[in-house]
């Protein structure tokens, strides 16, 4: 029998409670929509909604199409990681996802993608246009068809078939707007399409070991740093070039310009470093990914701002 001193000194635990159960079960439910693409795709959907209204905005509409498209984005991110919970396990920065934990049904995930999508895919058809929800979903069907479920694991070129459906948020803000592709919609699908794989390629250097655990065959691991590295110069290079179309077609103005240069051309210089002596790859290839987000970042404000 325990003594008074051996009571006091022994810990109480106590079984976490229902309501702890309940937050840490909707916070993978959460995580699996990828909640930070759902917001890098807010802020692109707005910037093209915004270039196309010229500062006429119907506010309604604006709503609309940021909550539709993040539901069907929501979604198609939901599905694609039920395709990959077999690889996302073997993952260092996946592996304790719900999907590949098994925390969560395979069902009821597929459930809940699937009320997300039916939610956003309603809200585009009722609130916007049939050019609009046109793109929405050939971008989902790209990625939880062509890329998901094919291409990634079988090709180099699955970071270019993905490249497609990031590439979709900002024009279907913009065509929201408009109701047509006119020379608008495609520089802005050009250009968001290509600022995705010098992005993409810089991911799969500094996680490398992932991708290689997992066999996915991206570019530096299917054709060496030496490709991967000038694909990436290449690709900013064009980017910088097809994003000057805009100010060039009388879309933006003058600050518009200026922006892309200076973010383009900072973002191209930081790449080139790349082929110093000695540097550190997984340093590099981070600070070339995080340079994206703000350059992508800051055109998707400015074009909202400075329309013409």
């Amino acid at each position: 029998m325990k003594n008074i001193s051996q009571l006091i000194s022994t810990p109480l635990t106590t079984p976490p409670s229902v309501l702890t159960r309940y937050k840490a079960n909707l916070l993978g439910y959460v995580q699996i929509t990828k909640p930070g693409i759902i917001l890098g795709n807010l802020i692109s959907v707005a910037g093209g909604f915004l270039l196309a209204a010229k500062g006429d905005v119907n506010v309604g509409l604006m709503l609309a199409t940021l909550i539709g498209l993040s539901l069907v984005v929501a979604s198609g991110c939901a599905v694609n990681n039920c395709i990959d919970r077999d690889i996302d396990v073997k993952m260092q920065r996946t592996c304790n996802r719900v999907t590949a934990t098994g925390e969560a049904s395979l069902g009821s995930i597929l459930a809940l993608a699937g009320l997300l999508g039916v939610a956003g895919f309603w809200a585009l058809a009722y609130f916007t246009n049939a050019t609009a929800l046109l793109f929405a979903a050939v971008g989902y069907l790209v990625y939880v068809g062509f890329y998901s479920l094919y291409m990634k694991r079988r090709s180099v070129y699955g970071t270019l078939v993905g490249s497609f459906s990031g590439a979709v948020p900002p024009v279907v803000g913009y065509c929201a707007v408009t109701g047509k592709l006119d020379i608008g919609a495609v520089i802005l699908l050009v250009m968001f399409s290509l600022w995705q794989m010098p992005h993409s390629y810089a991911i799969a250097i500094f996680r490398y070991d992932d991708y290689l655990a997992a066999k996915i065959p991206v570019l530096p691991i299917a054709k060496g740093m030496t490709k991967a590295k000038l694909h990436i110069v290449l690709y900013i290079a064009v980017f910088a070039l097809v994003s000057s179309l805009l100010p060039l077609t009388g879309y933006t103005g003058i600050t518009f310009m200026a922006v892309t240069c200076a973010t383009s051309l900072w973002w191209l210089a930081m790449a080139l470093k790349g082929y110093r002596q000695g540097i550190n790859l997984q340093t590099w290839a981070r600070q070339v990914f995080g340079f994206s987000i703000l350059t992508i970042t800051a055109l998707s404000i400015t074009m909202a701002l400075d329309f013409q």
